[in-house]
């Protein structure tokens, strides 16, 4: 029985594949208050088939897959009392995962930490605590694959919204190009925003 009370296998598993990567993520309870770790690791373990999956963490603190599954990456995030988890075939993956709440410092946070078109889209955003949260979700997550974290700067990279999406347009080169990554935002079940972001292995270094 898995530490979140439920097996591995009955827990749903969303996945898609292009351009010979592909991503699996999954959305599991996860008690507040615990290290998601062991829960992150649990169905990381179950996917790949092997209960002795060793992970370890690099000077970031950012978890990597040691051989034999070195050609997978791997990143969780949890909120509330929810856990976002994903493993990438050939791919690094970032993903974040927010409760939806009121946000009545967005604009002065956007100045200070986002750019000036994200900025302005979000000041004549009609809801504009979601339209934070899924752009800082959306950050987040690019961030997390690159390796780097927020620490990286959120103005290095720019968003915009088209045809209802998210889209990366533009950012640092240390980041790669932005075409290149594929963002998917996700709202797993009320009062929760997520997203995944990743990009193709070739394209990068396997540890930055």
């Amino acid at each position: 029985m898995s530490l979140s009370g439920r097996s591995p296998s009955l827990v749903d598993t969303y996945s898609e594949r292009s351009d010979g990567h592909g991503v699996r993520w999954t959305w599991l309870p996860h008690r507040h208050g615990r290290p998601a770790e062991p829960e992150a690791r649990e169905w990381l373990a179950g996917q790949l088939g092997d209960p002795a999956l060793s992970l370890t963490r690099d000077g970031r603190q950012r978890p990597h897959l040691d051989p034999p599954h070195d050609r997978y990456d791997c990143n969780w995030s949890h909120s509330g009392e929810r856990l976002l988890v994903a493993l990438a075939l050939q791919a690094r993956v970032g993903v974040d995962l927010e409760r939806l709440q009121r946000r009545p410092r967005a604009l002065e946070v956007s100045a200070r930490f986002f750019t000036d078109h994200e900025s302005d889209w979000l000041r004549a955003h009609p809801d504009r605590d979601r339209a934070f949260l899924r752009l800082w979700c959306a950050k987040e997550a690019v961030l997390k694959a690159h390796g780097h974290g927020l620490s990286f700067g959120l103005d290095k990279l720019r968003f915009e919204e088209r045809d209802d999406k998210l889209r990366l347009v533009e950012c640092d080169p240390a980041l790669g190009r932005a075409e290149q990554w594929t963002l998917r935002e996700i709202e797993p079940a009320p009062g929760y925003l997520g997203a995944l972001a990743w990009r193709p292995l070739a394209e990068q270094a396997a540890h930055p």
